[in-house]
């Protein structure tokens, strides 16, 4: 195997493969990154037999062939070398890479012993612009669960109802519901379970014009943007009946800026623990919006917001770190707070132009 390849060409490949080797398995094959060079293409592949990443780019081929080379040392070797062209010669058991005045000579494992990137029967296919999948997921990710005792709740329904496509994750303490409307995707029965991390890592790809597919098929999902293949196991399981928990009316419905809820939130939780509630006390006369924190044998803070509101006066509190993280999701500058009472979920919705919804359970005021 003989090719030429642009050194900044060549590491974007690397940045993308290289999220798909194992780390932590026996077998030392699934370190490494499969290399198959022909038809002026390089094809770049890196699985730990859960996930599989292919990526193909142009190359000048001077002779066929394929190998596998360790992937960190290799992509580390790639992300030193200057910005010119790298050669790769490979045969038997060793790869000759060399740029400018830089030469290195590394061991290569045996390609057949290289599992094959897995063959799909994909039953169904929805194509959506990069930008608009990339902020839906990051919207909703930060909320899935970290414990993979429950599998299910580490990742992320996602549903095409109509030309409807939602996403929804929880934690159990706390819910994110994104919808974007996907004109271009009709298909019936559009539902998977797909892993958090799995769908930040593709949300966090350079941006481009070409629009990301998602297809499903028995146990597996197929993505595929901008000349790369993703192939995960679906999450088994039945996601939590979300719905139950959303409730068709409030009792007391405000609006705040975003901007001077996150600043009072900070504030106010400067004094508490990790896991210190900050207390909402919502006055509808006044309109206004009190928040407070009372750390034991520190002190107190409060802060009083302007709100515009309807409803009931209501007092509920909430772990300040997981509304930050909510907030943190809402692009429109007002952000509605719904609330049924002080010992239910609740709820904060986007301002105007933006589906999000973001609930989150209360902490008992004591």
């Amino acid at each position: 195997m003989k090719f030429s390849i642009n050194q900044s060409e060549l590491q974007n490949a690397l940045a993308v493969v290289l999220k798909g080797i194992a780390t932590r398995s026996t077998l030392p094959i699934l370190s490494g990154i499969y290399l198959d060079a022909k038809n002026d293409s390089l094809t770049l592949q890196a699985t730990d037999l859960e996930l599989s990443i292919q990526y193909t780019a142009p190359a000048l081929v001077e002779g066929e062939g394929r190998a596998v080379v360790p992937g960190k040392l290799f992509s580390e070797i790639v992300k030193n070398l200057p910005d010119a062209a790298v050669h790769v010669e490979a045969e038997d058991d060793s790869a000759v890479i060399t740029c400018d005045t830089a030469s290195f000579s590394i061991k290569t494992l045996d390609a057949d012993d290289f599992p094959g990137f897995p063959h799909v029967d994909v039953q169904q296919e929805i194509a959506i612009p990069f930008s608009q999948f990339a902020s839906m997921v990051k919207r909703v990710a930060r909320v899935v669960s970290k414990d993979e005792s429950r599998a299910i709740l580490t990742g992320v329904l996602i549903t095409l109802e109509g030309t409807l496509l939602k996403m929804v994750a929880t934690d159990s303490y706390r819910l994110a519901i994104t919808e974007a409307d996907v004109p271009d995707a009709a298909v019936e029965d559009f539902q998977a379970v797909i892993s958090g991390a799995f769908l930040q890592e593709i949300a966090s790809l350079s941006r481009s014009d070409d629009p990301l597919r998602i297809a499903l098929a028995e146990n597996q999902i197929v993505v595929t943007y901008h000349g790369t293949v993703f192939i995960n196991r679906r999450i088994e399981g039945n996601f939590p009946n979300y719905r139950q928990l959303l409730p068709d009316t409030y009792a007391t419905r405000v609006s705040l800026e975003v901007d001077h809820l996150v600043a009072g939130v900070k504030r106010t939780s400067l004094l508490g623990q990790a896991s210190s509630p900050v207390k909402f006390d919502i006055n509808i006369a006044s309109q206004t919006a009190q928040l407070s924190a009372v750390a034991q044998d520190v002190g107190s803070a409060q802060e009083t917001l302007p709100c515009e509101g309807e409803g009931e006066d209501v007092e509920i509190a909430f772990n300040y770190a997981y509304v930050l993280d909510g907030l943190a999701s809402v692009s429109t500058d007002k952000v509605f707070l719904e609330v049924q009472s002080s010992l239910k979920p609740g709820i904060f919705k986007a301002g105007e132009g933006e589906n999000f919804l973001y609930l989150v359970m209360p902490v008992r005021i004591s």
